[in-house]
């Protein structure tokens, strides 16, 4: 089993067989399909197999993401329903800043030149005819169709898309009662938008992918989803919207994966890579999948694994804002030119830098044969750095590392504290390229006291993309439909259900819906399961609102808004086998606390049935865990590495 997961600075793969891990880690390409296939072929080669052994390969990528930040996807037009043409612009009227007078909203996907109308209601003689004629004089690459009212009856988006389709061969075609069936016309034009612009970009590269894949005598690959789940290449390039966190969502569920193995269900996933860190809260084994979320200032109401990402990375720059004050990303130096510490021209100090500097890194990113890390380079940019801050330069490097941590505790409070969960007793799990070497303090920040560091932490993503399940999401708008009930419920399922049997037949069902009080502007997502009594909804509402707000409102009318189902196929899961055991290696200065001290430096696989007492610092091929002094660490029977804090000693 194979995955591959394309990050911003990196590519990582793993390759899983017989209870055996084999780990590559390659420089992201520009063309996003070789570097792929080089990871591929790097984890191949390092178990002594052909490609023709793999009979499952998964793939998770940042082409969707890429494209819709750097506003590089398809030349797109929409046709709306006459009167609605700049639904896109006007949006929500939110301020995301409310005391900018002067606020720049990020430029609609579709601008207003190509934005075309349709009269639903009573159409003339040539309406239809008139505008296809007109979206052939624009010249589109797609167009996204997004009726009034087509969550409670798609037949006219459906007619146009046949004939847009038929007029228009070479041009993609997205609607919105296929892409997201649901009320708010903002968000549902938003998300269909979204999918029209990015799915050419998307299709091409993977059709790249799929022909190189071929060539190289491996299988086609199924793609993760932003909600966890994988998809066959086929269907992931005709709708790419689903497809904007797939690598992301990849190292939650190999975080899952991970915990479980080790009994572990209640955790804080961290994962620090070298261009962003994303963190998502686990609770009972499951992260928690959000109805959509707003990406590069598009909202996009899809199934998500709630993710919340800042840009702090291994690659983030440091650099000194115009008050003399130390600042930390989110610019990124990425793959090229990378970290001064790369050796190929960077020369802004990164985090990656400062942690070189200050003994935490050893010469080599990626084991035999990966990147020899330049430590003169490192240090003469920290130098500089220190010279321009007025400080020494142990000191220069310590504070990008703590102005990196600054930024990603607050991120960590986001989804912990903030949201009523209490940090201290879940369990950090960090991974990520440079992920282990940040876990411990930034647990120390939270007063947590356990830090996991799973298996092939550094390509956990890759490992991700190799358990989850096959996935996929439905849901329908009930609210309007004249009161509900057990009926309706059922009804609804059953429609969805039919085209879940269809596409994956065998799957298991997933039952959600959406509820609010009356009255209320937005709505909040139970799981249920049969039978689904009005009274059963309720009672699960009012205890889903009461844990949210702290209430609930007896004798107010609850409406039923969404009904949402989610198939998915169990995929056999990987056998992994333990560490063999060994021996510490020298040791190394590392600066801690104002003050170098000797490090020892253990080599992961050689912690097998010891302890390491900090100051340490464990390196494998793909990561570096940095144990702090009042921090011990060890690995468990399922092969994951653990940093405890030690009880401080009292007179």
């Amino acid at each position: 089993m194979l995955g591959v997961d394309v990050g911003g600075t990196f590519t990582d793969a793993v390759l899983v067989g017989g209870g055996r891990f084999f780990h590559a880690k390659v420089l992201t390409t520009r063309d996003q399909s070789e570097g792929v296939l080089a990871a591929a072929r790097q984890a191949l080669g390092r178990a002594g197999l052909a490609a023709a052994a793999v009979d499952y390969f998964s793939h998770g990528m940042t082409t969707a993401t890429n494209a819709l930040l750097e506003r590089k996807g398809a030349r797109t037009a929409s046709v709306a329903t006459a009167g609605f043409r700049d639904i896109l612009e006007i949006g929500r009227q939110n301020r995301p800043r409310l005391y900018d007078l002067c606020p720049r909203r990020p430029e609609p996907l579709v601008p207003r030149s190509l934005r075309l109308t349709v009269r639903e209601r009573v159409a003339p003689e040539g309406e239809l005819e008139r505008l296809v004629a007109g979206l052939k004089e624009k010249n589109p690459e797609a167009v996204a169709v997004c009726l009034l009212f087509s969550f409670l009856d798609g037949s006219h988006e459906r007619r146009l898309a046949r004939l847009l389709r038929r007029e228009l061969p070479e041009v993609h075609i997205s609607i919105s009662s296929e892409v997201l069936p649901e009320f708010r016309e903002y968000e549902r034009f938003s998300t269909t938008a979204v999918d029209a612009y990015l799915t050419p970009v998307v299709a091409r590269y993977l059709e790249a992918l799929g022909r190189r894949a071929r060539e190289a005598a491996l299988p086609e690959p199924v793609i993760m989803q932003s909600s966890g789940g994988v998809l066959p290449l086929g269907q992931a390039a005709a709708s790419a919207a689903p497809l904007l966190l797939s690598g992301p969502a990849a190292g939650v569920v190999g975080s899952v994966f991970a915990a479980g193995r080790s009994g572990i269900e209640d955790l804080i996933a961290f994962d620090m890579g070298g261009t962003s860190t994303d963190v998502t809260l686990i609770r009972a084994g499951r992260a928690d999948v959000a109805a959509g979320r707003e990406i590069g200032g598009a909202p996009v109401g899809l199934p998500m694994v709630d993710i919340h990402t800042i840009g702090a990375g291994g690659g983030s720059i440091a650099w000194v804002d115009a008050g003399g004050a130390l600042r930390v990303g989110p610019q990124s130096a990425g793959a090229d030119p990378g970290p001064a510490c790369y050796g190929r021209s960077g020369s802004q100090v990164t985090v990656t830098d400062a942690n070189l500097s200050l003994g935490y890194l050893g010469g080599r990113l990626g084991g035999e044969g990966g990147l020899e890390l330049d430590a003169g380079a490192a240090q003469a940019a920290v130098d500089s750095l220190a010279e321009e801050l007025g400080m020494e330069p142990e000191e220069a490097a310590l504070g990008v590392r703590r102005v990196a941590n600054a930024e990603m505790v607050k991120a960590l409070r986001v989804i912990s504290v903030e949201r009523g969960h209490d940090p201290r007793g879940l369990v950090l799990a960090a991974f990520g390229g440079a992920g282990p070497m940040h876990g411990a303090d930034l647990a120390a920040e939270l007063g947590m006291r356990r830090v996991l560091v799973p298996a092939s932490c550094g390509v956990l993503s890759a490992l991700g993309m190799v358990v989850g399940d096959r996935r996929r999401d439905w849901s329908r708008t009930v609210l309007g439909a004249g009161g509900w009930d057990a009926r309706l419920i059922g009804e609804t399922f059953a429609g969805m259900e039919k085209k879940a049997a269809a596409e994956m037949p065998g799957a298991v069902f997933v039952y959600r819906a959406d509820l609010r009080y009356q009255g209320q502007s937005h709505e909040l997502t139970i799981d249920i399961r049969p039978p689904f009594g009005v009274e059963l909804l309720t009672a699960g509402f009012e205890h889903e609102h009461e844990r949210a707000y702290g209430y609930r409102a007896e004798g107010e009318a609850v409406e039923l808004v969404n009904l949402r189902l989610t198939a998915l196929a169990p995929l056999e899961r990987p056998r992994i086998s333990r560490s063999r055991a060994g021996a510490a290696a020298a040791g190394r200065p590392a600066y801690f606390d104002g003050r170098w001290l000797t490090a020892q430096v253990w080599w992961r696989d050689g912690l097998a049935g010891a302890r390491a007492a900090g100051p340490a610092v464990i390196e494998e091929d793909e990561a570096t865990t940095v144990v702090p002094p009042g921090w011990e660490a060890f690995i468990d029977e399922s092969d994951n590495l653990w940093l405890e804090r030690l009880e401080p000693e009292h007179d």
